[in-house]
């Protein structure tokens, strides 16, 4: 990873970033910026970002929100030298940590109710269902490796302040497990937006947001998110999520 000809540049125009990615390991799709604009981050001066890849989420929310300090975990090793080359590279070390360790272990790293919103684009796949992919760095982005939803909804629970939110994006076969474990975990969900690739097809992945605190709420389905209007174009909205117009 740390040879040139391993990884791309890239850019982020909209929010002024440059990002490296391995040409062969994970690349982030279009999922985290998703997230990033359904969270819509502004107030807020602490936020954590649960398996932050090569870092895009976190210096995406630092431009969001710009008093913010975002703390990124990541187990891979590479991704979370990939995810400090990033910070570095835009300017941001003095706003964005990123700590090489799991989620299991962020009681380690910081206090209980510390943070305003914790962001997470977990692995979408269950341990040892559907093919495996060979690249190491592939298989834990989508793949549960060590942790599975319900750790990185109890890691989320422990982080976020009573007032503060939860926003994940995951796949649409996991949304009653997500429902399930919510309630068992005491945490309160307050919106649900469905996004699909196209307007006739079934949705790919979904957006929610969650609470502590709070033992009900009037649970809010958004209006569905599509990603492309064609095969072609991508819809005004994502337009606007990718460009800023």
């Amino acid at each position: 990873m740390d040879q040139q000809s391993d990884v791309t540049q890239d850019e982020l125009k909209r929010f002024g970033l440059t990002l490296l990615q391995p040409k062969q390991g994970y690349r982030f799709s279009l999922d985290p910026l998703l997230l990033c604009d359904f969270a819509n981050a502004s107030q807020e001066t602490s936020i954590v970002d649960l398996g932050t890849g090569c870092g895009v989420m976190a210096l995406v929310l630092a431009r969001m929100a710009a008093a913010a300090h975002i703390t990124a975990f990541e187990q891979d090793d590479a991704a979370a030298s990939l995810a400090r080359q990033n910070v570095g590279l835009n300017g941001l070390a003095e706003r964005v940590t990123v700590l090489h360790d799991d989620v299991l272990q962020v009681r380690r790293h910081l206090p209980v109710s510390s943070c305003d919103l914790v962001v997470s684009n977990p692995p979408y796949r269950k341990q040892g269902r559907g093919r495996l992919n060979p690249h190491p760095g592939k298989l834990a982005a989508r793949h549960e490796t060590t942790a599975g939803l319900a750790d990185f909804l109890a890691a989320a629970k422990y982080l976020v302040k009573p007032s503060g939110r939860i926003c994940m994006v995951h796949h649409p076969d996991r949304l009653v497990e997500l429902m399930v474990e919510a309630a068992a975990q005491k945490l309160a969900v307050l919106r649900l937006r469905m996004v699909h690739g196209l307007p006739a097809a079934p949705a790919k992945v979904f957006l929610v947001e969650l609470t502590k605190g709070r033992t009900s709420a009037n649970l809010q389905i958004l209006p569905p998110l599509l990603v492309r209007s064609d095969t072609e174009h991508y819809t005004d909205e994502v337009t606007k999520i990718l460009l800023g117009t």
